[in-house]
């Protein structure tokens, strides 16, 4: 890091928060995608005032920051591709306030999920988004890809219950955007705006959230199909049956095989495996939602139905899905996990979609994810030391997005764009959209310092 720019962020945060050391740069060189690149170095930030300091700063001497939380980001997005400075938020780490009788959270981008979860649950109170990695990713960066998660179908993701924000744009200004009311029409809809921005516009400081009353019952049960029309039809049938589950989850026939290969669980080796769970806040409200989603199973062909009785009934249930991911990351040296979404009538030909990719570009796709709002996870699995594979993973990639853009889809339903699907924005958003897009990335930041090179922005 060059010596003038390293003393004037000491002098904004402290020499004990500015890093230029080998190890912290590696560090924060990369995020849960295959992508890498070191900055120049990192600083911490504790207040909105240090991070204000430093964009006039980086804005002034035209030096890339880059803002950060837990990077658990699956696409690249907090990977400084450009070198520049890495902006750590976890140390503004503070739940701000909880009103229960708001129904609001005010909290630092810098709380993990979890914690949120955990404070919340004495008064009987969540936050519904749930992202898989909530044990440990921040909230802002679930702001930043509007996160979302198991709990979709009926819940929705992020950007449905972020009521206000304060963001400090790349010329070091301080803005509040929304309010703490549950509704407003006042002005441009900019907390939308900065919601699922990846940190191009500006950085959030500070969250507004809404939040609900838990549930205090589930019921759930299991089905398994011995061919994919079945198990789509199913989908399709429970969501506009009058029941929205909470959780309506699907593993295919290459995720089952790699779980049976890894653990003791013993799956049937179908074409796929459906997992519904419904909430509220009786055993009878939740049993007869679940009769409804059973009933739907039984008429499309399922070849097994098992329903939970038992808290650990419902434990062995969630076995499979809950270790899926960890499986499948351990059978080959190198993976890309991919979140395309299409509307709920085209998934059973996203499935088929996905084994005939896998079948044509002649790579294992194991496939499992949210299948109650259309949002599929192709896990595409290689070898990263052989250059033929990368070759068959890039094309398998390029042949999903089109696939889900020609279905109707999205190239991403709760992972962000970052540096992994950029270079594919223009197969789903056509030339006035992305000028707007780059129009608006201008205004915000005239000089392109902030995340550059994310979310295909770039002329």
């Amino acid at each position: 890091m060059d010596e003038k720019l390293k003393q004037d962020l000491i002098q904004i945060v402290g020499e004990a928060n500015v890093t230029d050391s080998l190890i912290d740069r590696v560090s924060f060189s990369y995020d849960a995608s295959e992508h890498s690149h070191r900055p120049e170095g990192g600083v911490w930030v504790e207040s909105a005032e240090q991070v204000s300091e430093i964009m006039k700063l980086a804005n002034r001497e035209r030096i890339p920051i880059i803002p950060r939380g837990a990077g658990t980001g699956l696409s690249g997005m907090a990977v400084p591709i450009e070198g520049g400075i890495i902006l750590d938020l976890n140390r503004m780490n503070q739940i701000l306030k909880i009103s229960i009788e708001d129904r609001l959270a005010v909290v630092q981008p810098g709380v993990v999920y979890a914690n949120l979860e955990k404070a919340l649950a004495p008064d009987g109170f969540f936050f519904p988004p749930d992202p898989a990695s909530g044990k440990v990713s921040t909230l802002g960066g679930n702001v930043a890809t509007n996160a979302g998660g198991l709990k979709g179908a009926k819940y929705g993701t992020t950007r449905d219950y972020v009521l206000g924000l304060q963001v400090v744009l790349p010329d070091g200004r301080i803005m509040r955007t929304g309010s703490k009311a549950m509704k407003s029409v006042s002005g441009y809809d900019l907390t939308r705006l900065f919601v699922g921005s990846e940190g191009t516009l500006g950085i959030v400081t500070e969250i507004t959230l809404k939040i609900n009353p838990k549930p205090t019952a589930t019921s759930t049960a299991l089905a398994t199909f011995d061919n994919l029309e079945d198990a789509g039809n199913a989908i399709n049938q429970i969501m506009h049956s009058g029941i929205i589950p909470s959780a309506l989850e699907i593993l295919g026939r290459e995720t089952l095989s790699a779980i049976n290969q890894n653990t003791d669980l013993n799956l049937p080796e179908v074409d796929a495996m459906l997992l519904a769970e419904t909430d509220g806040y009786t055993r009878e409200e939740t049993d007869y939602q679940l009769g409804k989603v059973i009933d739907v199973f039984r008429r499309n062909n399922a070849r097994e139905v098992r329903q939970a009785e038992t808290a650990k009934d419902v434990e062995d249930l969630w076995a499979a899905r809950k270790s899926a991911y960890a499986v499948l990351a351990r059978i080959e040296s190198n993976f890309v996990l991919e979140d395309v979404t299409v509307p709920m009538t085209q998934i059973t030909a996203l499935l088929k979609g996905i084994q005939g990719i896998s079948e044509k570009q002649h790579i294992r796709i194991a496939t499992f994810g949210h299948a109650g709002d259309g949002n599929l996870h192709p896990q595409i699995l290689y070898n990263g030391y052989d250059p033929e594979q990368v070759k068959q993973m890039e094309r398998a990639s390029a042949d999903l997005f089109k696939l889900a853009i020609d279905l109707g889809g999205t190239l991403t339903g709760e992972h962000g764009i970052g540096l992994s699907k950029a270079p594919f924005m223009t197969l789903e958003h056509d030339p006035v959209a992305m000028d707007v897009m780059r129009s608006l990335k201008k205004m915000f930041d005239p000089n392109n310092i902030l995340n550059p090179g994310k979310m295909g922005l770039e002329v």
